[in-house]
């Protein structure tokens, strides 16, 4: 029996529908027991967790400025593993990945696991609803389930070796966005706006992956905004918005500047 590990930080949900399509490949194995770890909320990454060496992890993270989120880095380096073998994988908004998928890669590997294999998604891009919108759709999700084909026939005769993957060491900074001026910016002091449409649901304050949004007033915040999106996309009445000028300036540039599709890139 193996025991495979689906772990993700997915806002916005399109992480969970790239590793629960490879879930769903690799469940049709009956000799395959599949557990599900949605570190999505800040209460659920205030433990460390520890893999053996007959257990398998895949994770899934969204890309956040060409790297792993920065909130998120203190959390990976507690998971461990015993020559656990993973599978990283990282989506991003069809701008580019990077050097997420290396950085998550050697976290793995600092971490004790043995990444034989790996891979890059794209899903609608957390500012926009126009960037890789609705993506992953169907064609990612084929690309999604030949990835996850190709892994059950490489967990049989399993490679001692790390997977390749493009990126650059050392981690390159975050990438920064500029003013209309060219200037740098904080892009870290930037929040959401609330409007008249709000009705109190508390649904933002529930799903913000950082806790930052006051339930009693959810106009407020309380933290930290990362800028995943989620109150904003998940809002039942689009009361939640951004109107800061070089956010718009951004989500534009994205928008026009990377409006090409990008398809998925798979490492074995």
């Amino acid at each position: 029996m193996r025991n495979i590990n689906i772990m993700y930080f997915s806002p916005t949900g399109t992480t969970k529908k790239v590793v629960n399509g490879l879930a769903k490949i690799l469940s049709n194995d009956k000799e395959t027991n599949i557990k599900y770890i949605n570190f999505t909320m800040p209460d659920i990454r205030e433990k460390s967790i520890t893999f053996g060496k007959k257990e398998i992890l895949i994770i899934g993270i969204p890309v956040y400025a060409g790297r792993v989120p920065n909130i998120l880095l203190k959390y990976l380096d507690t998971i461990k593993g015993d020559d656990t073998i993973a599978i990283p994988i990282v989506v991003y908004g069809n701008r580019n990945y990077d050097d997420a998928l290396i950085e998550l890669k050697n976290i793995l590997v600092s971490g004790g696991f043995t990444v034989i294999a790996a891979a890059a998604f794209i899903g609608e891009h957390s500012f926009s609803k126009n960037l890789a919108k609705g993506r992953p759709d169907n064609k990612d999700m084929n690309k999604v389930y030949h990835f996850g084909h190709k892994l059950a026939e490489i967990l049989h005769d399993v490679p001692s070796k790390h997977v390749k993957v493009p990126g650059q060491n050392p981690i390159r900074p975050y990438y920064q966005p500029k003013d209309k001026n060219g200037h740098s910016f904080d892009f870290k002091k930037i929040t959401p706006k609330t409007n008249e449409n709000c009705i109190d649901c508390k649904l933002c304050a529930e799903i913000c992956p950082v806790g930052s949004i006051n339930f009693d007033n959810v106009s407020k915040l309380i933290g930290i905004c990362i800028k995943c999106c989620a109150c904003v996309k998940n809002c039942p009445t689009q009361a939640k918005f951004f109107d800061d000028e070089n956010y718009i300036k951004h989500k534009i540039e994205l928008e026009i500047k990377y409006s090409n599709r990008r398809e998925p890139e798979l490492f074995f």
